[in-house]
């Protein structure tokens, strides 16, 4: 698996997961134009990879706005010469209750991860199609948005908006021989670093030790980096015939995500009137699935200190 010679945009990738996408495909040998909306967070990242012996460089601006998405694409090939691959990785958080949540917070997290995923790669595909690239796109979705979370309203829509997306996009793009995927991290970030849950973990990583079998196989949690792997065979020729799919990494495991299928099909003569699916109810109910992440209790020796202790 190689990616040697190719050209990458990742978006948000001034620090945490995005970094290490951008890290690992240039380790791979792609050269990477780094995205962030802080000049000095994005100097270092591009340093981080050229200090290594990659290329890359900057662009210094918000994901969301066309004028951006075209900025992206035209500095890949004014600087690189070409443009193969794009990682939509750039996001924001607003979490709030929905009656707390202000039209403010909602607007800025669709605008950053839906309307921002959305406006770059159009222009990506647009720079594929026209130059005939069978380019690679790797839209980043998360649990939230396969399952539902608490207080994440926003980032629920948007990330489940997402694969919708990429499910179109794989129709649309496949004659082209561009292949569209979305990846749902699991993941130390700045995000699950608030979780108690998962202190024992991020505990273990800060410190530079290997975190918790429980968390790497049982859950499914590790670093940034055990993501970048994913991304970076994503954006592989490897990778080929790999199109439209929803797939989860993290610690030790990959997941492939199915697509929404019905789960109960019930048919009634002349259709179905209120008292007809009161009768039905039982096996309705039977079928209902459920929402949020359900994850196993911690064990003992892992499980967060009480309060003062």
């Amino acid at each position: 698996m190689s990616v040697e010679g190719r050209v990458a945009i990742v978006t948000g990738s001034g620090q945490g997961l995005g970094l290490a996408y951008a890290q690992e495909l240039a380790a791979q040998g792609a050269a990477v134009v780094v995205n962030d909306v802080n000049q000095d967070v994005a100097d270092a990242a591009v340093e981080s990879i050229r200090s290594a012996g990659g290329r890359a460089t900057a662009v210094v601006a918000p994901v969301g706005p066309t004028a951006t998405a075209r900025q992206l694409v035209q500095t890949a090939v004014a600087q690189f010469g070409r443009l193969d691959i794009l990682v939509t990785n750039a996001g924001v958080l607003r979490d709030r209750s929905l009656l707390k949540m202000t039209d403010e917070d909602f607007d800025l997290v669709i605008d950053v991860h839906l309307r921002g995923t959305f406006t770059c790669v159009r222009e990506a595909f647009g720079h594929f199609k026209g130059n005939n690239v069978a380019g690679r796109i790797i839209a980043i979705g998360s649990p939230t948005g396969q399952r539902g979370n608490f207080g994440q309203t926003n980032y629920a829509a948007a990330k489940a908006g997402i694969v919708g997306m990429v499910r179109t996009w794989a129709l649309e793009m496949g004659r082209s021989g561009v292949c569209v995927n979305a990846v749902v991290p699991v993941a130390a970030t700045a995000m699950t670093k608030t979780v108690p849950y998962f202190a024992a973990a991020v505990a273990a990583d800060e410190a530079g030790e290997p975190m918790p079998d429980f968390f790497r196989k049982e859950i499914g949690f590790g670093t940034a980096a055990d993501v970048a792997g994913l991304i970076a065979f994503l954006a592989s020729d490897d990778a080929a015939g790999i199109n439209g799919q929803v797939i989860g990494a993290g610690g030790d495991r990959i997941q492939v995500w199915s697509h929404p299928e019905p789960v109960l099909n019930l048919f009634h003569d002349g259709g179905w009137s209120a008292a007809d699916l009161t009768d039905a109810k039982a096996q309705l109910l039977d079928a209902v699935q459920s929402v949020g992440e359900k994850f196993p209790a911690l064990p003992v020796e892992l499980q967060p200190a009480p309060a003062g202790v």
